[in-house]
């Protein structure tokens, strides 16, 4: 049985640092772990990489809060106010419906009060204009030519972290600037240092990064149908794990979600095999012992056993 920090580290790319979130682990009263949202599109399998992380969080005893960062969404030039707040209702009744119980908070519910701003302009006298650009490099829209608002926006995310009185941030590791900007400046402020907690980007079902604009990515509200359609017609390069999007989804949706992954396939080529492990799977199909046609079909299965649930609640 995996003990409580295998289970909140298992797929992570990194923790700042571990001895604290094993700190975190031991004490009596819950510790508290966030991440951020911007309502700005359907929620797809990069955002369920971090719902599934929460519920680990969940597991082991963390209250979770979800941040629907409306105000973020409007400075990163993701819509108009009205639009957002329709978007943000639509992603919670999603994030619900995946079973995660958490504490969900409205960014502009907090974040236009007086004591809240007056930390966001003490911060930004500490922090040089190019840290802050720096930080949204990865985060941001058009950051070759950036507007004020998005220098704004890595400053009320460290704000969001103290306000909302957190012990770990989760994010991807897009995040990690903004998160580390938050550990150096915070303490200062007498504010505590979060734990920083970062997930892979996965790639998108054309093995280049998922993208809105692309429509590179299973929403989690696509029909059974459509999942086929876009597993089928995905990029799957034979014999590698680099860029694949279809060895993403065995390694971050199903082998978490299964003790044992079963391969269906023909007598033909070999029968059906079973895993208890991601890693032996992989050595497999990095030997080519397993074809890419035989994990699309295996991966359409095990993707709407995990998404039919979460349907059948929108």
């Amino acid at each position: 049985m995996e003990n409580k920090i295998d289970i909140v580290k298992r797929n992570l790319v990194e923790v700042i640092q571990e001895d604290e979130l094993e700190e975190l682990l031991s004490r009596n009263i819950p510790p508290k772990i966030y991440t951020g949202y911007e309502p700005s599109g359907k929620i797809h399998l990069g955002h369920l990489l971090t719902v599934f992380k929460l519920l680990d969080f969940k597991h082991v005893g963390f209250k979770v809060i979800v941040l629907l960062a409306d105000l973020h969404a409007h400075l990163n030039d993701k819509g108009s106010l009205d639009e957002i707040e329709e978007i943000a209702k639509m992603n919670k009744k999603v994030f619900e419906a995946t079973g995660l119980d958490a504490d969900y908070v409205l960014g502009s519910s907090f974040q236009l009060d007086p004591e809240y701003m007056k930390n966001v302009l003490i911060l930004a006298r500490k922090v040089t204009l190019n840290r802050a650009r720096r930080s949204m490099d990865e985060v941001g829209r058009n950051m070759e030519s950036p507007k004020v608002s998005q220098i704004i926006y890595p400053l009320m995310q460290v704000m969001d972290i103290a306000r909302l009185d957190v012990d770990v941030a989760l994010g991807g590791i897009d995040q990690r600037k903004i998160h580390m900007l938050a550990r150096e400046e915070l303490p200062s402020m007498e504010f505590k240092k979060p734990v920083c907690t970062h997930l892979p980007i996965i790639e998108g079902l054309d093995g280049e990064k998922m993208s809105s604009s692309k429509a590179n990515f299973i929403a989690v509200d696509d029909s059974e149908d459509d999942v086929e359609k876009k597993i089928i017609s995905s990029f799957c390069p034979p014999n590698s794990t680099e860029n694949n999007p279809i060895i993403n989804i065995f390694k971050y949706f199903v082998f978490p979600k299964y003790d044992n992954v079963i391969i269906e396939r023909s007598t033909k080529y070999g029968g059906d095999v079973i895993y208890s492990n991601y890693t032996a799977f992989v050595n497999d199909y990095l030997k080519g012992d397993l074809h890419p046609v035989d994990l699309k079909k295996n991966a359409i299965v095990y993707l709407n056993k995990i998404l039919s649930p979460i349907r059948e609640k929108i």
